[in-house]
């Protein structure tokens, strides 16, 4: 993505890589009162600087964070409270991907010693998932500063809700440095998630695309009963403190805020990424489907294999999804390697059921596949901690070509539509 400096808003310049910021008819032409609107948007380690670091002053803390950790001048959480005259930072924290965001999904990473700081480096993507006691020994608050992306399986709400734990059975306060949720907070799509399905990809009871920020999470698995794996009079007993933004709304969409982005892990390099994330991460999981891993375009740009661009191009375009449209891209990959496949850009994002697309993925995929890949799949259970629907997998796997997508889709709209209003009282904004 290209951008440029306006009245010290970033604006992003359209390219193909950008389409989707055109997606989200937020209009970025919005003028002088969307660039004052950005310049109001300050970030939670923002205001606690603001603050002279009140909540925390005099105390020892760690600092759960990745790249995409800065102030909205794009420093560094890390340097930020490093240079806190009233705060011993000392110790680290890393997600998947670590706390500099080099380390590929899915691969163990061990602690060590940070070598720019060296404070040691913790690793709860390793073996270890949530803080050991030892690890938080010595510290009065654990500060958590991580930028999600508004989907229920991207691991760092899960990082956070077992660190949580963590903290709650060993005395230690939690501080949660809110960030905006970049799809907005009005948002809600995707089938909720099922007791069943609980797991690192799935830590909470949220539809797919949960409207949320990152802090309103952290009160959801505070205060309400059996959102934790501790006893409910550890909840109660936790302490939490969420520092909020200044300026955001849940109307806002990542280029309203007026920050950069700052990629929040090797697949999410931009914000098309991150839309492309919640609506096509869940339908390449079993099947041809790839979703553009390794061009410019992660999570848009999809190709089935056996299959020309064009034949995906016309099916996708058959099942009239609301708000997208789909065009034959070529590009390379990064080895260099020509391909052409189909990208999904947003037209409407008012329309747009950011999910939906997944399941007529899934849909075409048992059409296109001898017998039912749903079925016979080798890991089901990774695929419906993902999903988190034990009746959608019920549906696809039994009735494969033949599964009514349309009655699933309709049925948890109303179903998210539900989860707002019931849970209204989380919403700091």
């Amino acid at each position: 993505m290209i951008v440029k400096r306006v009245n010290q808003t970033f604006l992003p310049t359209p390219t193909p890589m950008f389409n989707s910021l055109r997606l989200l008819s937020i209009t970025l032409l919005a003028s002088c009162a969307l660039i004052a609107q950005a310049d109001r948007v300050t970030l939670g380690i923002d205001t606690l600087q603001q603050s002279g670091f009140r909540a925390i002053a005099g105390k020892r803390v760690g600092l759960l964070t990745h790249p995409a950790g800065v102030n909205r001048d794009g420093v560094s959480s890390i340097d930020v409270l490093r240079s806190a005259q009233n705060v011993k930072l000392v110790a680290l924290f890393g997600p998947e991907h670590g706390i500099y965001g080099n380390e590929q999904a899915n691969v163990p990473i061990d602690n060590r010693i940070d070598p720019r700081t060296q404070l040691p480096v913790y690793s709860l993507y390793g073996k270890y998932r949530k803080p050991s006691a030892e690890m938080l020994r010595g510290l009065d608050a654990l500060i958590i500063d991580l930028q999600d992306v508004g989907v229920r399986s991207y691991t760092y709400v899960s990082c956070m809700r077992y660190a949580m734990e963590a903290c709650f059975e060993n005395g230690v306060e939690v501080v949660v440095l809110d960030r905006p949720n970049p799809l907005g907070g009005l948002k809600i799509d995707g089938p909720p998630l099922d007791r069943e399905w609980r797991s690192y990809v799935g830590a909470f009871h949220v539809p797919y695309v949960h409207g949320f920020t990152i802090g309103e999470l952290a009160q959801i698995a505070k205060y309400t009963p059996g959102s934790m794996n501790v006893s409910d009079k550890v909840r109660q007993q936790g302490k939490l403190t969420v520092i909020k933004m200044d300026g955001w709304r849940r109307d806002m969409l990542w280029p309203q805020t007026g920050l950069k982005w700052v990629p929040t892990s090797p697949y999410i390099p931009n914000l098309s990424a991150v839309l492309g994330y919640a609506m096509t991460g869940l339908g390449a999981q079993v099947g041809g489907f790839s979703h553009g891993i390794g061009t410019p375009y992660p999570f848009r740009l999809l190709r089935y294999k056996g299959k020309s661009a064009l034949q995906v191009q016309q099916a996708l375009s058959a099942q009239h999804i609301p708000g997208l449209s789909f065009r034959i891209l070529s590009t390379k990959t990064k080895s260099g390697a020509s391909v052409e496949g189909v990208y999904v850009s947003v037209n409407d994002w008012a329309k747009v059921r950011p999910t939906e697309i997944s399941f007529y993925m899934m849909r075409l995929t048992a059409a296109w596949t001898s017998g039912n890949p749903f079925a016979d799949a080798k890991n089901p259970a990774l695929f419906n901690k993902h999903v988190g629907s034990t009746a959608w997998w019920h549906e696809i796997s039994q009735r494969g070509a033949q599964a009514r997508t349309k009655d699933f889709v309709s049925k948890w709209t109303a179903q998210a539509q539900a989860f707002q209003r019931n849970h209204m009282q989380f919403r700091l904004y």
